[in-house]
C-alpha cells in the first residue's frame, strides 16, 4: 500500500470514529512511523510503506480511533517552540499553558530577567515550563518538583534535549515541602484544577489516558490552590513572585485565597479564548 491510500484509509477509520482533524491526525501517525517530514508526505504519496510500517501505522490509527491522545502515540508535543517528549506519565503540555511563561517573563522584566533568580516549578510533570523559562532566563537557578518519578524522568531527558539540564535540579516530592522559608524569587505552577464531578465532561483522551494525579483538583477543582499559595508565602523572598494556571471559572475564588495581607499586586490574565487563565501575586514585602 502506497501511502496516498495509507493516509486516506486511515483518515476515514478517525474521522468514523470522530476524531478530530482526522486527515491531521493521520498524517501525524505515518509521520512518526516513516519518521519523515509532512512536506515529505506530500511529495511522495506514491512511495510503499513495508509490510512493518504499514502494521504499525493500522495499529496506530485503531489506538487513536480508540481514544488515546496523539501526543502519546507520537511521543512528542510541542511547546513555547520547542519540541518535547511525552509519555502516559505526564500531562500533555497545551498552548494556554504558554501563558503561564509569558506572564513569568512579563512581571519580572527585562532587568530581573537577567539577575540570577531562583525558580521552583511546583508539578513539573514534563518539564515544560522549568524547561521553558531556563532557556529565557539565562542565569536563573531553577528547581522542577513532582509527586511522580516517573514524571520526573520525562522531565529530565526533556531538558536534557533542549540544553538546560545542569541548571534545572530536580526533586522528586510534595509540593513545596522540601524548601525552606523566604528562599525563592519565583513559583510557578500548572496545578491540577478538573473537579472530579466534571469527568464526565472530559474529552475521554483526558478522561481515560491523561494521569488523573496532575487533572483533578478534587471535588470543586480547588485542592491543590491553598496549598500552593500558602506553600509559596512561606518560600518566596519579600517581593517574590507566584503564577499559577487557573481552571475556567475559578478565578475568583482562587484570587480570594491570596488574602491579605501576604499577596500584593494580585492580576489575572486570560488566554487567547477570553478565559481567566493565568494568575499572578507578589509577596508582600514588609
Amino acid at each position: 500500500m502506497d501511502i496516498r491510500t495509507a493516509w486516506k484509509q486511515g483518515a476515514a477509520t478517525l474521522r468514523a470514529a470522530g476524531v478530530a482533524s482526522p486527515v491531521l491526525a493521520a498524517a501525524r501517525l505515518l509521520e512518526h512511523v516513516l519518521g519523515c517530514e509532512r512536506a515529505w508526505l506530500y511529495a511522495h504519496p506514491e512511495h510503499p510503506l513495508d509490510v512493518q510500517q504499514l502494521e504499525r501505522f493500522q495499529e496506530l490509527v485503531d489506538r487513536r480511533a480508540a481514544g488515546e491522545p496523539l501526543q502519546y502515540l507520537t511521543g512528542r508535543q510541542e511547546f513555547w517552540g520547542l519540541d518535547f517528549e511525552v509519555t502516559p506519565a505526564v500531562l500533555i503540555p497545551r498552548p494556554e499553558t504558554e501563558h503561564v511563561v509569558e506572564v513569568t517573563l512579563e512581571r519580572l522584566g527585562q532587568h530581573r530577567a537577567k539577575q540570577a533568580l531562583c525558580v521552583l516549578d511546583v508539578g513539573t510533570g514534563s518539564g515544560c515550563l522549568a524547561v521553558a523559562l531556563a532557556r529565557e532566563l539565562s542565569r536563573a537557578r531553577i528547581w522542577a518538583v513532582d509527586l511522580s518519578a516517573a514524571a520526573l524522568a520525562v522531565a529530565m531527558r526533556n531538558a536534557t534535549r533542549h540544553g538546560v539540564g545542569s541548571r534545572i535540579l530536580f526533586v522528586h516530592g510534595d509540593a513545596l515541602e522540601a524548601f525552606g522559608d523566604a528562599s525563592l524569587d519565583v513559583v510557578v505552577s500548572n496545578p491540577p484544577y478538573v473537579a472530579r464531578s466534571e469527568r464526565n465532561l472530559l474529552p475521554r483522551e483526558v478522561a481515560e489516558h491523561e494521569p488523573a494525579l496532575a487533572v483533578f483538583g478534587g471535588a470543586d477543582g480547588l485542592e491543590f490552590y491553598p496549598r500552593l499559595i500558602n506553600g509559596a508565602a512561606r518560600v518566596l523572598l519579600p517581593g517574590g513572585l507566584l503564577v499559577m494556571e487557573l481552571g475556567a471559572g475559578l478565578a475568583d475564588r482562587v484570587r480570594a485565597l491570596c488574602a491579605e495581607p501576604l499577596w500584593d499586586a494580585i492580576t489575572v490574565t486570560r488566554d487567547l479564548a477570553g478565559t481567566e487563565r493565568v494568575l499572578a501575586a507578589e509577596r508582600r514585602r514588609e
